[in-house]
């Protein structure tokens, strides 16, 4: 039994007690309870508006540009217009109501026919030779009014009706995101 008590030399050495150690005071300022945030508080219709005349312009400029570019007015453009400013009124705006899915509707409508409006200006400073600056300068209500009745075509009708409607579905919060 000698041997029992004896200890080896490959074994470890017992380990000291845990040191104690004090807790930290307690804390004496009041902490406000955490406030969850509803989708109501987040809303923003000016944030969405904000974000909507961008990507109306935006759309707009591509619009005039990918026309120019091609020669050929592409009507499926629209779709792209009112699909970009639907997101952007939902992602800025975060709101929930038909508020914003009118606002959405509304700019990609507007973002369309400033579409097609760039495009007849820069057709038209072509042809008769005047700087777009100029000419964008220069128009008025009654020549902006005659210059989209010279370019209007009614199929052009159902590609605004579409863009209205993809500006309308993307623009609020927790619509059906399919396409």
């Amino acid at each position: 039994m000698a041997d029992a008590q004896t200890r080896s030399p490959f074994s470890r050495p017992p380990s000291p007690p845990p040191a104690v150690v004090a807790s930290p005071a307690p804390r004496t300022t009041a902490v406000p309870p955490s406030r969850t945030t509803s989708p109501v508080d987040e809303q923003s219709l000016p944030r969405g508006l904000v974000a909507g005349l961008a990507a109306a312009a935006v759309g707009a400029g591509a619009w005039a540009l990918i026309t120019v570019v091609t020669n050929y007015q592409i009507g499926w453009m629209a779709v792209g217009v009112g699909f970009l400013v639907g997101w952007a009124v939902r992602l800025a705006g975060k709101g929930t109501s038909t508020a914003f899915g009118v606002l959405g509707a509304a700019l990609a409508l507007g973002g369309c026919l400033a579409g097609n409006l760039l495009t007849g200006n820069v057709v038209a400073s072509r042809e008769l030779g005047v700087p777009l600056t100029d000419m964008l300068a220069r128009i008025t209500p009654g020549m902006a009014f005659e210059l989209m009745a010279g370019m209007f075509s009614p199929i052009d009708l159902l590609f605004y009706g579409l863009a209205i409607y993809q500006g309308y579905r993307f623009s609020i919060v927790g619509a059906p995101a399919q396409t």
